[in-house]
């Protein structure tokens, strides 16, 4: 008879058998499957529950199967994780090697905070009106690189490209105003037809599930290419995605009403229930906490950024991901990127004992975030993390 083990979970750990997010990850020297964390320990799915679909390098396999089957895998796991798995089953987290979870399929990258798009309205536009006329008609989005996203604690090159000078002509060099972008991922498992557009009431059916996103930024290189098309070198050269992905059906205690939107949206984007999140992100910058971004006061819900992203007759596929934009609050200490925290570049933040603007080569940010469960606790949703690397030019 094979040996079993119980899996001791620490009281305030936040992944507990109410959270119990999926990741792809490599044992030593083994091929890598996809796994479930209870706890610090990783449970190997295609061992503990005796199914080859789980022996992949990526959730793609399993997110393809649809709510039903993520239902009942869940419950499954639900069920085991009071008593005892199977030990070849179990692995630390740290003595294992965290891989991308999911083959990207599309990326999409949506605008949806009211604060920051007025924030940024204000920096770059500060004698007009914030918000551009379509901004509270519609979830505005990019469409961005999916192979330049990459699994979070890779390291981020510095990019280079051609930035502005004060003659008003570019020159080219690494950008000297590298940013962050603290935000919310959503992950496509089931696809849609092509020509059939997926309704709000329908999220659920479509999305497996979240994971943080920092979508890094040039500033400098962005708004020297983006006049008059969107961003493009100043985005594609990096997305970090967090190696955990949370299943929407650990964040229903997090679920609630969006904040007014005014004027009312067209009837294709209105909410058919309530897909906002009462999320909040923590941003530290070299080790210190610089901000917490409260996703509770996103403008455009996920629903909504489905529903407007399909009604052309654009069709989804398994593992698309398509994230919130920058997680912005209307305080300072709640803003989701360095160009609003800076304001600009103009007011510098105190990290630690240095008064700083942009990321320098060296700098590492880390993005966590904690989510209400029913019993009163908080999950904790998988960091995404990066370090600054110098440019290679």
């Amino acid at each position: 008879m094979s040996s079993r083990v119980r899996i001791d979970i620490p009281a305030e750990s936040g992944f507990g058998p109410e959270h119990l997010p999926y990741c792809v990850f490599s044992p030593a020297g083994e091929q890598p499957r996809v796994g479930a964390r209870l706890g610090d320990s990783i449970v190997d799915l295609a061992v503990a529950l005796d199914d080859p679909m789980f022996a992949q390098p990526s959730l793609n396999a399993f997110m393809a199967q649809g709510p039903g089957i993520w239902s009942e895998v869940r419950q499954r796991l639900q069920a085991a994780a009071d008593g005892e798995f199977p030990a070849a089953a179990v692995h630390a987290v740290s003595a294992v090697e965290l891989r991308l979870p999911i083959e990207v399929a599309d990326y999409v990258d949506f605008y949806a905070s009211l604060d920051h798009a007025t924030n940024a309205g204000r920096i770059f536009r500060p004698d007009a009106e914030p918000l551009l006329p379509n901004w509270r008609h519609l979830p505005v989005g990019y469409h961005g690189r999916a192979g330049t996203v990459v699994v979070s604690g890779t390291e981020v090159i510095r990019p280079c490209g051609q930035r502005r000078t004060a003659s008003g002509t570019p020159d080219f060099g690494p950008s000297q105003r590298l940013d962050i972008e603290a935000e919310l991922g959503f992950v496509v498992g089931a696809g849609s037809v092509r020509g059939e557009p997926v309704g709000t009431g329908e999220f659920a059916d479509h999305v497996f599930g979240v994971a943080l996103v920092n979508d890094w930024s040039a500033r400098d290189i962005q708004a020297w290419e983006a006049q008059p098309l969107g961003p493009f070198l100043g985005k594609s050269f990096l997305t970090s995605l967090s190696a955990w992905v949370t299943p929407l059906d650990a964040l229903r205690e997090a679920r609630i009403p969006l904040p007014d939107q005014d004027p009312p949206p067209l009837p294709y984007l209105q909410d058919r229930a309530p897909w906002g999140l009462d999320i909040t992100l923590r941003v530290e910058w070299n080790g210190h906490l610089v901000a917490t971004p409260p996703y509770s006061r996103m403008y455009w819900s996920p629903a909504q950024m489905l529903a407007h992203m399909t009604v052309n007759g654009a069709s989804t596929r398994t593992g698309d991901l398509f994230a919130s934009g920058t997680v912005s609050g209307p305080e300072r200490e709640e803003r989701g990127s360095l160009l609003e925290l800076s304001w600009g570049g103009t007011e510098p933040l105190e990290v630690g004992e240095a008064k700083r603007t942009y990321l320098e080569d060296g700098d590492e940010v880390v993005i966590t975030a904690t989510a209400p469960t029913a019993s009163g606790g908080r999950i904790t949703l998988g960091e995404v993390r990066g370090v600054i690397a110098p440019a290679r030019y």
